[in-house]
């Protein structure tokens, strides 16, 4: 499994998500406290496939990065939101980007990040 130590495979907001558990994290997710705090969620749209990465949104330095790295690993044109990443087709997903982009932020820099933009 590429997911970083403290994060957990879960069913949320009716997809295949990747949280911060309850267990390491009780306040959980500030706008629905009774849920885990969300990092990464997939969904399969009507015209498209979702990856939800709460850490792009969050922390520029990552958008930044994955912004530059795409072109390099894909050849169609990135289509993305502010957390949104966007593919038409599963063969149109840069899947070791992906990898790396999942890997690149460990729970306790997400709880950081995340406590810190909730004081601003």
């Amino acid at each position: 499994m590429n997911l970083p130590k403290g994060f957990e495979e879960q069913f949320i907001y009716d997809n295949i998500g990747f949280v911060v558990p309850k267990s390491i994290y009780p306040a959980g997710y500030h706008c629905t406290p009774e849920l885990p705090l969300p990092f990464i969620n997939i969904a399969s749209q009507k015209s498209h496939i979702a990856l939800y990465h709460m850490g792009i949104y969050m922390m520029p330095q990552v958008h930044d990065w994955f912004v530059n790295e795409y072109p390099k690993q894909s050849k169609r044109k990135l289509d993305m939101g502010k957390s949104c990443i966007r593919f038409k087709k599963p063969d149109d997903i840069p899947f070791d980007l992906i990898t790396e982009l999942i890997q690149k932020i460990s729970a306790e820099e997400y709880i950081n990040t995340y406590e810190s933009l909730l004081k601003k």
